[in-house]
């Protein structure tokens, strides 16, 4: 289920809202042009799934957002913890890679297979941390200034949609927010000791 906190893009952020009621989720995220849309989950796919696979499963949603919003592209990001000796080095690689706040001249579009992560959406003056989990379809608009955190411990499995074949390129604003704002790891724990 998706969770959303909103705080303010303050040196001391406050948090301004926390829910993870579905209607109150969309109709904020609506009010910053950001789409979260919710698929079943397929249930027979297995752990080790690979990209043809996922996306067989998916074939009729998938080929849905392509005909309303022409994309031209889809794949499958995806990053579970494993036993080898450098899976440590791998996560945190790929993490740090989406932790500053950039913009894409394309929309971000994501569908969460498996496991979770939260996009972080600087708008207006407020930060909309959006925890997406297995289900969640969010649709960031193109030029929206954010970013992504996937935890110290990454796992998910995403179906990601582009109208080009260069897929994700970000263009950085350089601005330290990020580290202002509760992180994955953090939300993930305050939501947890709220259940």
């Amino acid at each position: 289920m998706t969770y959303l906190t909103v705080y303010t893009d303050d040196e001391q952020p406050e948090t301004l809202l926390e829910s993870d009621d579905a209607a109150e989720i969309a109709a904020t995220l609506k009010e910053i042009d950001v789409v979260l849309r919710h698929w079943q989950v397929a249930g027979d796919l297995p752990e080790d799934a690979g990209q043809e696979e996922i996306l067989a499963a998916y074939r009729a949603e998938v080929d849905r957002v392509i005909a309303e919003e022409g994309y031209t592209f889809v794949d499958v990001a995806q990053l579970h913890p494993d036993d080898s000796a450098d899976w440590p080095e791998r996560a945190a690689a790929a993490r740090q890679k989406f932790l500053n706040e950039h913009t894409h001249d394309d929309d971000e579009v994501r569908y969460f297979v498996a496991g979770s992560g939260i996009f972080y959406l600087h708008v207006n003056g407020k930060v909309h941390a959006v925890l997406c989990e297995a289900g969640d379809l969010l649709s960031v608009p193109k030029n929206t200034t954010h970013w992504f955190d996937m935890g110290t411990r990454p796992d998910f499995t995403a179906i990601r949609f582009f109208h080009d074949d260069d897929g994700w390129i970000g263009d950085f604003t350089g601005d330290p927010i990020s580290q202002r704002i509760p992180d994955f790891d953090t939300i993930a724990a305050a939501r947890a000791a709220r259940n």
